[in-house]
């Protein structure tokens, strides 16, 4: 299965490691869920929206190609389209901020996620239907937000934006929310039952 891994940090998709004040904890379960899916034999295309100088704003002629259904005239973009399009699973990693995703992802999903590309629009009571290969989407997320106070107060906010409010309305079934709160206060030991958790989750990704 090819597994396209979106990561979304401003250390980058290397900050994986325990470098003080270059680290991120986010990118350590991206990285982990990549070890899982290179032990199970999937193919995995790993982006690094800030390595790759990605621009999430969407222009006038970023908007004008959505419009038409027609690939994104940005390069980055463009290629990150075709990349998708070859995608059985799509996994997104990013930290909460402000209890929503990073600039970068809500990026990928105006610039990539598109109408002709992503999915075929629909019209009246007929919903949008998926145009792509993929059969799954996981979010793996890090916040500082307690678990309980996020999907009450917050309502879950990140799984009404990307999952129900992007992924499902397009037509993608197997959509999947792995959510680390409060990393920054467990111990070592717990940090790496976190990380060993999402490893062998993605090794038995089907």
């Amino acid at each position: 299965m090819k597994v396209m891994l979106v990561v979304d940090h401003p250390y980058g998709a290397q900050a994986w490691d325990n470098t003080p004040h270059r680290r991120s904890f986010t990118v350590a379960l991206a990285h982990a869920a990549q070890l899982g899916l290179a032990a199970a034999g999937h193919d995995v295309d790993l982006v690094d929206l800030h390595a790759d100088g990605f621009n999430p704003v969407m222009s006038a002629d970023d908007l004008a190609a959505w419009r038409l259904g027609a690939p994104s005239p940005d390069p980055i973009a463009a290629d990150y389209q075709r990349r998708l399009l070859a995608a059985d699973h799509l996994v997104l990693a990013f930290p909460i901020w402000w209890e929503a995703m990073p600039a970068a992802t809500k990026g990928f999903i105006d610039k990539v996620v598109t109408k002709g590309v992503a999915y075929h629009a629909g019209s009246g009571l007929r919903p949008m239907t998926n145009a792509t290969k993929l059969r799954g989407v996981t979010l793996i997320t890090v916040m500082s937000t307690p678990e309980a106070l996020y999907r009450t107060l917050f309502s879950s906010a990140i799984s009404k934006i990307l999952l129900r409010g992007t992924f499902r309305k397009i037509g993608v079934g197997n959509l999947t929310w792995l959510s680390h709160a409060g990393a920054e206060n467990k111990t070592p030991a717990a940090r790496q039952q976190m990380l060993d958790a999402v490893q062998a989750r993605f090794a038995k990704l089907n």
